[in-house]
């Protein structure tokens, strides 16, 4: 598995990660042993980067039951700012950050994280300051190695700006372009390591049917998209084409992929090790067709 230097910190990611907020919310503290399987798969596999959340269901926990003892093996990321569990308070606020942390460090059964993002909180939030406050002083006492900003748009351009973040976590991919040219540059020179999310748009190229309501803006893109004909040198496999159209720009040093299926985790890592890369001329291709069709869509959160 390719590996990556995540921007200007120290840490070194696979160019495939695991996004766990499918384990999260699809399985129960009772299927520890498929979330087992899946978290062993990937870290045997070479991938190293491991994200999830604070509010991904039992998401924290499987990870702390099942690969604990491996912590050495793999860069661990984190991220807060909503109200999760049983914690009373309100979201976005420096508490809420700081409980939300140590409960991580509880949940994750570790000592310290490699990363700790705010979870798509919107500029307002992040003009007012004191969760950015909370992440430095966690950062401060060590319990995280770097803090970073996971969102989209004018709030996720503000993180880039600010220079407060050494990572930004965005949605890119063939049907939501949007990044490679409103934040990707200016995250690059900030020396920001980016992190796509929904590098795979849901699965919905070619697809007869949204796969789900959380998709149907994807799924509407992808109809329009596909409309000018085939692309040349299409690849057969949709998901290779994803995969391989947000992992052909060099500025995305890992894409995070999420799955509760085994089968699904190794079926992707083979094609990262063995299809990829996919022509130039098809990610050119839809680079104008997102040109020509897509300049006034936002990124889907």
């Amino acid at each position: 598995m390719e590996v990556r230097q995540l921007g200007r910190t120290e840490l070194r990611v696979s160019r495939l990660g695991a996004g766990l907020a499918e384990i999260g919310f699809g399985l129960t503290l009772a299927d520890v042993d498929v979330a087992g399987e899946i978290l062993n798969a990937a870290l045997d596999a070479g991938i190293n980067f491991l994200d999830t959340a604070a509010c991904y269901g039992v998401s924290e926990e499987l990870i702390g039951r099942t690969v604990a003892h491996r912590r050495d093996e793999y860069v661990l990321a984190t991220k807060c700012g909503h109200v999760a569990g049983d914690y009373q308070g309100e979201p976005w606020t420096a508490e809420t950050v700081t409980h939300s942390i140590e409960r991580s460090l509880r949940r994750l059964r570790t000592d310290y994280l490699d990363l700790v993002q705010l979870h798509s909180c919107g500029v307002d939030v992040l003009e007012r300051g004191e969760v950015i406050t909370a992440l430095q002083d966690a950062q401060k006492a060590g319990k995280t190695r770097y803090i970073g900003y996971s969102g989209d748009n004018e709030a996720a351009a503000w993180a880039v700006e600010s220079g407060l973040f050494q990572t930004l976590q965005t949605s890119f991919n063939l049907v939501d372009q949007r990044a490679r040219t409103l934040l990707f540059p200016k995250a690059r020179e900030q020396g920001m390591g980016i992190i796509v999310k929904r590098p795979l748009a849901n699965a919905v190229w070619r697809a007869s049917r949204s796969p789900s309501a959380y998709a149907d803006e994807y799924f509407r893109r992808a109809q329009i998209l596909a409309q000018d004909g085939p692309l040349p040198n299409e690849p057969e496999d949709p998901i290779l084409l994803a995969l391989g159209f947000t992992l052909a720009h060099p500025e995305v040093d890992t894409a995070i992929v999420g799955t509760r299926n085994p089968a699904h985790m190794r079926a992707n890592i083979r094609l990262v090790e063995e299809a990829l890369p996919i022509d130039p001329a098809t990610v050119e291709e839809l680079h104008r067709r997102f040109q020509r069709y897509g300049q006034d869509w936002r990124q889907e959160i």
